[in-house]
């Protein structure tokens, strides 16, 4: 075998799918946070009072969180599905987002904290879809993306002043590294990665499986 198939078999073993795109992979130093007897991740780790719901079922009986990196290409595959099953289970499961920018990507941090300015005006779904839909126009760019964004915050007609301040407050920094931090703590890897009612999907293959392990735990 040569040197240059044996490198080959190795990047391809490294590879890994989701919803098929490429996992982007982070590593946390972090321990896992503490399972419970059941053998789900503490809610107080994978949600909280003020994560952002896209969606919110007065039952509160099947929750879905994705921890996401909005500048992550399997994230942006992951979108259409997550916007259906949106409009299919509205109001039926509670959708948490939780950010989770991966340090390889120069405008993760600073796409989080604009989706952060804007859920400040009350606009997160707004710009959490902006982002996603205009992903190819700004992505993997070294130079920091800042006008873009102030571009969708303009076309969501937010108050501009506000949203310039909060994007560069260092408290909107610190929210978005409070949810990496739960992220790592509840063993996220890379992006996107869910949990369903704390237990992680770890074998995803694309939007029917998402859909099956919703309606297996509705049917609970």
């Amino acid at each position: 075998m040569t040197r240059n198939t044996r490198l080959t078999l190795a990047l391809i073993a490294a590879v890994v799918l989701v919803f098929g795109g490429l996992l982007a992979v982070n590593r946390p130093d972090q321990r896992p946070a503490v399972i419970t007897d059941a053998g789900v991740i503490e809610s107080t780790v994978l949600v909280r009072e003020d994560s952002h719901r896209l969606s919110t079922a007065a039952d509160g009986t099947v929750t879905l969180v994705e921890f996401l990196d909005f500048e992550c290409e399997s994230c942006a595959a992951a979108y259409p599905a997550v916007k259906q099953i949106l409009a299919t289970y509205q109001g039926r499961i509670t959708f948490v987002v939780r950010y989770f920018p991966i340090p390889s990507h120069p405008n993760a941090d600073l796409a989080a904290r604009a989706a952060q300015a804007a859920a400040n005006q009350g606009r997160f779904a707004e710009m959490y879809a902006q982002l996603f839909e205009n992903q190819t126009s700004w992505s993997h760019r070294e130079q920091p993306q800042t006008e873009a964004f102030l571009g969708y915050a303009r076309t969501l007609g937010l108050d501009m002043p506000r949203f310039e301040r909060d994007l560069d407050d260092p408290a909107t920094a610190t929210r978005v590294a409070r949810d990496k931090t739960d992220g790592a703590a509840a063993g996220v890897q890379g992006t996107p990665t869910f949990f369903l009612n704390g237990r992680q999907l770890t074998d995803l293959r694309g939007q029917d499986d998402l859909v099956a392990a919703i309606d297996a735990a509705l049917a609970e």
